[in-house]
Parts: C-alpha cells; structure tokens; sequence
C-alpha cells in the first residue's frame, strides 16, 4: 500500500481504503480502480491524496467495525473543522456539541475493544485527525473510569479544543464550559512534567485531565504522517506510557489498554528473542501475555505462563511493508489455529 498525492493520481490505480465524501456516503469500495472522473471527484472534496495499491498487491484485511471507524473518522475531520469555524466566526457552538455528542454516542459505551486504525495526516489536516482522534480515546477510557455523563461531554470537548491555536476560540469555549478549562491546563502540565522528567506530587489532578493527557501521548506517538518517518506502535506507544506512570497513572493506562485492541488474534509480533510469530488468542487481563504461534518452528507460547514470560517478552508488533501488521482473526481461524490451542488445554 503507498500513499499517492492527489496530483499523482492516474486513472487504473486501485484504492486500498474506501473514499467517502464529508456526508459519509460512500463513493469507491477498496479495490476500484480510479478513472478520471474520480480523480476529479477527489480534487473536488479536497482530499490531499489516498492510499493506493501496488499492482499485485492483495486488498488487506479490514473488518466492517475497521470500515466504520474510518468512515466516522472521515465524516467527523469535516465536522470539527467546520464546528470551530463556526465559533471562531460567530460564537456560536451547536455544531461542537453536536460533534461531542455523536462522538460520546458512538464510543463512549462500547461492549468491547476498539481496533484504532490511524489514518495518514497532512500538514493541512492534522489538528483536526489529532483532535477527533484524542477526543475519541478520552470517550472510551472516560467511560472506563466510570465518569459522569457530563465530566465525559467535558473532556471529550476539551480534547477537540485543546491544541488549537486560535486563543478567540479557546476562550469563548472556556466561557461555556468552565470544566474543560482545567481540563485543558492540567494536560498540559502533565506533558511539561514528563520533559522536564519529574512530577509535582502536591498537584490535585482530575481524571478528566489524566486522561486527555494519555490521549494526546498515545496519539501523538501512533499517528501516522507524510513527515514522519514511521509512528510507534501500539506496543511500544503503550510500554512508554507504563514506563512514565508517576505521570499518567496507572488505573488511567489500564483504561486505554481497555478500551483498544492491541494484540488481538492475527496481529504478528517480535519476540525478545530475535524470533517472529502471530498472536492466536489476546489475554484480556494483561495484553502483553497473550498466546502466540512461532513462526520458526511452530511452537506455541501460553505468555499468560509465568515460566514462558520469564524467559521471553514480546517487544514489538511487526510490521509489513505497508505498515500493516494484522493477518485478520478469520485467518487465524481459516488454518485451524484457534482448535489446535483447545486441543492442547485438553
């Protein structure tokens, strides 16, 4: 899968990902190959370029959750732009509420973990895939800490808000929502005391403010952009957090482990060991301990184990060429993995 500019595009290239327009209606599956008259459609909507495929390259798996995350994903970037235009210029801020409430309706009660896929950013795009992209962490884990409906409203909006620039904006939201004020300055503390390397241990913090904190760190750590070279991994992005928890918390690191997918059945790793292998089964109580099929010989390590976690870790999530590392569980199932591992509990 590569990247191509809209300027680059030519008619016969196939799409990797699905292009909606800002309505949410989709316009080309994945796997449509572009013509003209698409190429035109996506200079008119303003899209900076798209995820193409390679000529013999397969179309990767995605689940029909994967598939709405990045519609919502795509809707939601226009609705946020448009909402903080509309402040800035008038005052007015329904259209924010709206998009505060469809993003709490959507992920602030979900029955289980999220595959928070990261799309590309531009320079032009990126505060607003930035702020969608925080605000929808801080609903879930919000919602794993058991926040109150309008302690969530408030931190979610704060995450939309947080890093934008325009001080007109900041403080006519700090005017209607004096919650999201505190929100904003205690995250932006954190992140001061996390590169300065000490904490301030007298400093009453809200979960609201942690958790926006742990939000904007993982996001920035994993969002994918055309400046940066390659983003961190889950994994990695996460055992950072772990690392740092005199500063973000560790019951606030264990709701964002909670509410996404990290090593789910089908993502492929890399072992402390120098070897490689596919996660079979995820371990929802600790996500570094799951079971997982090495490739060199077929072995399967049981991390929930003590004595296998001892003496091996997993260190990373492997990553193709694409920069996709998810086989698809209906794989893992498709080639018998998942009978194998009850064959041997028995």
């Amino acid at each position: 899968m590569q990247f191509k500019k809209t300027e680059d595009l030519k008619a016969g290239m196939r799409l990797a990902r699905p292009i909606y327009n800002r309505d949410g209606v989709l316009l080309y599956e994945r796997d449509s190959k572009l013509t003209q008259q698409g190429i035109t459609s996506i200079e008119n909507f303003g899209l900076i370029g798209i995820f193409i495929l390679e000529p013999a390259e397969p179309v990767p798996p995605m689940t029909k959750a994967d598939i709405e995350f990045e519609r919502f994903q795509v809707v939601n970037v226009f609705a946020i732009k448009e909402a903080m235009q509309m402040l800035l210029a008038t005052g007015k801020k329904a259209k924010l509420d709206a998009v505060v409430a469809s993003i709490n309706k959507s992920f602030g009660s979900l029955d289980e973990r999220l595959n928070f896929v990261q799309n590309l950013r531009s320079k032009e795009d990126y505060v607003y895939k930035h702020a969608l992209n925080v605000a929808i962490l801080c609903a879930m884990m919000g919602s794993q800490m058991n926040l109150k409906l309008d302690e969530r409203r408030d931190v979610i909006t704060a995450a939309l808000i947080c890093d934008m620039k325009e001080y007109s904006i900041l403080e006519q939201v700090y005017e209607y929502y004096p919650g999201v004020r505190r929100y904003c300055q205690q995250a932006l503390k954190i992140a001061e005391w996390v590169e300065e390397g000490r904490a301030d241990t007298t400093a009453r913090l809200k979960n609201g403010s942690r958790i926006l904190a742990v939000a904007q760190a993982y996001d920035d750590m994993t969002a994918m952009s055309i400046d940066k070279e390659a983003p961190a991994s889950s994994v990695i992005a996460v055992k950072y957090l772990m690392d740092k928890e005199e500063f973000y918390s560790e019951d606030i690191i264990a709701a964002l482990v909670h509410s996404i997918s990290i090593l789910g059945p089908g993502v492929c790793v890399e072992l402390s060991t120098g070897e490689k292998g596919l996660v079979l089964e995820e371990n929802l109580r600790d996500f570094l301990r799951p079971v997982v099929l090495v490739f060199g010989d077929n072995t399967i390590l049981d991390f929930s184990d003590q004595y296998v976690y001892e003496d091996v870790e997993i260190t990373d999530i492997m990553k193709t060429m694409d920069r996709r590392h998810f086989m698809g569980e209906d794989v893992v199932k498709e080639y018998g993995f998942g009978e194998l591992k009850r064959q041997m509990k028995q």
